[in-house]
Parts: C-alpha cells; sequence; structure tokens
C-alpha cells in the first residue's frame, strides 16, 4: 500500500474540508434538526450547497453525478464529511441512501436506475433499505427472514413486518428483502406510496441524525410486478452482501470524523481549563486520555484504509470489512467516551456537540453486525481454516 495521497485525491481533501468547517458546521444549531433527524427542506438546502461546491454524491459515478470515488478515495473525503454531524447528509453521502445507491449501481436494470438511482443521486428524494424485522424474524440473522413474497401470475404479493427502518418515514422508495415459498430471498423495488404499504410508527433512539428517525414499517399484500425485482430472484442475500460490506466500512469512515471532532473539541477544552495549578491536559489521567485518543484514531483509520485498498484491488473485503466495523465502532465509541469524560460537565450536556456525538455513535457498535456477531463469524473462520495471516 501506498499510504500517499495523489495530488487530485488530497486536493479533494482540502475541498471537502473547507466546505464543512466554512458552509456546513455554522449551520449545526439550525432548528429544522428535529428528534427524528433533520427536515427535509433543510436537507435540501444542505444538498444545494454541497451542488455549488461539486461535492455531492462524490461516491457515484460520473452519469449519475458524481466523481466516481473509489473505496480509498471514500475513505479521505467520507471521512471529512463526518467531522460535522450534518456533513455525510449534505454531501449526500449518508446512510441509508449511500448504501442504496452503491447497490443500485451495481444491480440494477438501466431503467430502474433511471427512475430511482438518478433522483436519489441527485438529492431529490430518499430511500430506505427494508431488511430488519421483529423477534423471531431476520435481525443479526438473515437467514430468520419471515417477510414472504408469493408469486401471482406476472405479479408478487409481499407481506411482513419490518423495524429499525432508517429514513422511511419521508422516503420516496423502499428497496424489501422478502423470502418466496422456496425460502429464497429476492429485493424488491418500490414506491413508499403503494396501497400495502404502513409506516406503523418511528421509534425513540439515542441518536438524532437520520432523516426520517428509524420506523416500524408493515407489507400488508403489496402487490409488485415482477419488473421491480432488485437484480435476479433468490439473489438478495447476495445481493445485501454487494451493498454491506461497502456500507460496513462507509460507516467507520463517517464515525471517524466525528470522532476526530469531539477528540478536538475535547483536546481544545484541555488545553485551556486549569485546574490544580495547571492546564487539564498537562495532568497525566487526561494527557493520557487524548494520547489514547490519537491511537485509535490512528488505528481505526488505518483498518478502514487497509480494507478500502482490498475493495478497490477487486477483493471481497468480508473479513477485512468485519474486522474494521468492529475495530472502528470500538475504538469510536472509547475516543467518544473519553472525551465526554476530559469535558466533566460540559461532556453530559448540549454545550457542546461531545455528548451528540457520543449518543449518536453508541449504535454503530449493534447495526451492521453487533460486534459479537462479527467477533462469532471471524472466530468460525479462524476454527475452519486456522490463523489469517
Amino acid at each position: 500500500m501506498d499510504f500517499a495521497l495523489s495530488p487530485e485525491l488530497s486536493d479533494l481533501q482540502q475541498r471537502t474540508r473547507r466546505f464543512i468547517r466554512e458552509k456546513v458546521m455554522p449551520l449545526e444549531a439550525d432548528p429544522r434538526q428535529t428528534r427524528h433527524g433533520p427536515t427535509d427542506a433543510f436537507r435540501r438546502e444542505l444538498n444545494a450547497l454541497a451542488a455549488a461546491e461539486g461535492l455531492l454524491a462524490p461516491h457515484v459515478g460520473a452519469e449519475w453525478g458524481g466523481l466516481g470515488l473509489n473505496h480509498v478515495g471514500k475513505a479521505i473525503v467520507f471521512e471529512e464529511a463526518g467531522f460535522s454531524l450534518l456533513g455525510p447528509l449534505a454531501m449526500n453521502i449518508a446512510a441509508p441512501d449511500e448504501g442504496n445507491m452503491h447497490l443500485l449501481e451495481h444491480v440494477a436494470s438501466p431503467a430502474q436506475k433511471e427512475r430511482f438511482l438518478r433522483p436519489l443521486a441527485r438529492g431529490e428524494v430518499r430511500s430506505c433499505f427494508c431488511m430488519t424485522e421483529p423477534a423471531p424474524g431476520a435481525g443479526s440473522d438473515p437467514s430468520a427472514l419471515k417477510t414472504r413474497a408469493v408469486r401471482d401470475g406476472n405479479h408478487w404479493v409481499i407481506s411482513g413486518d419490518k423495524w429499525f427502518i432508517t429514513g422511511a418515514h419521508g422516503a420516496a422508495f423502499a428497496i424489501i428483502m422478502a423470502a418466496d415459498e422456496a425460502g429464497q430471498a429476492t429485493m424488491f423495488l418500490s414506491d413508499m406510496t403503494e396501497n400495502g404499504i404502513e409506516v406503523v410508527r418511528t421509534m425513540e433512539s439515542l441518536d438524532q441524525g437520520f432523516p426520517g428517525g428509524h420506523c416500524v414499517v408493515r407489507f400488508d399484500g403489496l402487490r409488485l410486478p415482477a419488473e421491480a425485482i432488485l437484480g435476479e430472484p433468490g439473489k438478495g442475500f447476495r445481493y445485501a452482501q454487494v451493498r454491506l460490506a461497502p456500507a460496513r466500512l462507509t460507516h467507520c469512515m463517517r464515525w471517524l470524523g466525528a470522532a476526530r471532532r469531539a477528540h478536538e473539541i475535547a483536546a481544545a477544552y484541555a488545553r485551556k481549563r486549569e485546574v490544580f495549578g495547571r492546564v487539564l491536559g498537562e495532568h497525566e489521567g487526561v494527557g493520557f486520555m487524548l494520547a489514547d485518543n490519537e491511537m485509535d484514531i490512528r488505528i481505526a483509520r488505518l483498518a478502514i484504509w487497509h480494507c478500502a485498498w482490498v475493495l478497490d484491488q477487486g477483493g471481497r473485503g468480508g473479513t477485512e470489512s468485519s474486522m474494521a466495523k468492529v475495530v472502528c465502532s470500538e475504538a469510536i465509541w472509547r475516543v467518544a467516551d473519553r472525551c465526554v469524560q476530559i469535558m466533566g460537565g460540559q461532556g453530559v450536556t448540549g454545550e457542546t456537540l461531545v455528548e451528540r456525538i457520543f449518543r449518536e455513535v453508541r449504535g454503530f457498535r449493534i447495526y451492521d453486525g453487533p460486534s459479537e456477531v462479527h467477533r462469532w463469524s471471524l472466530a468460525r473462520k479462524v476454527m475452519k481454516d486456522g490463523p489469517n495471516w
């Protein structure tokens, strides 16, 4: 691996950094941030700012209005975007839309791309990905999928319940995972306005950064034509891996930027706050926390870059993305937790962004596979094939 950035990528990194600091961060106190994410009007304003800078949806191909960044390029740009909790939303690289764009670009038919991908990449609409189900349905174990798709002539009829569906409220369309009579998983594309789709409620959660919140969605006799199938029937789990391995990694990228932001705030506080005759950071108890933050941030970045490199070389990156997801989610959580501790009383209030970042990153150890599931999967590979050197 060559850790040097190309001149073009270095320039893009600096452009993104300036955009976030000069255009996005001043809007972080905007009252249009609700308990369940920024309003759609606010999102569109942010998207317009990014579009004016040529930074809207930089991960998609040029034919869809993006820059066609490879995975290493995304690692650089997404981290900079994550420095503000509004940054990924502004640049249209936030979950779940970013992962859905990636999936559509790789799997959708030309007609589906025009209908769904193009407006999504432009920021004209939002989307959701309907996979997770209430018990005993699919969660960390996708094979427990209970939502059913039954063939009826040239149509499919879908029924089942989903929850933790990020962005469902206000989404224009959904990617739905359902199993046929033989238990084979298939993905479907559907407008959210179709009869048979109900957003039952928005769930309360620690985080509040995702537009549309996290929702319970019910499919009750949703009738879709055969051309609504995304890709081929029965290949839903295979396509899920097309989406999930890179999406795990882009989560790491964005939240690493947020961890850097918390660390910057805490470090600035430690350099100026005086206690017991010296500034806070000169006390070893605090200084060591700052040092540990630096190490966790560096290790997380290296895990991201390595996995991104593997993906860019054409590797599947399943093991690498699984490792990176655990390493990064736990390192980023430690950074946020230490920053709260360094800030003292201010760390548990809204006086700075640290408390908000602390809440936002906690869920990362659970979604896209809890740390325990990734460790279980990695352990199985060790038991089967031996250590992966």
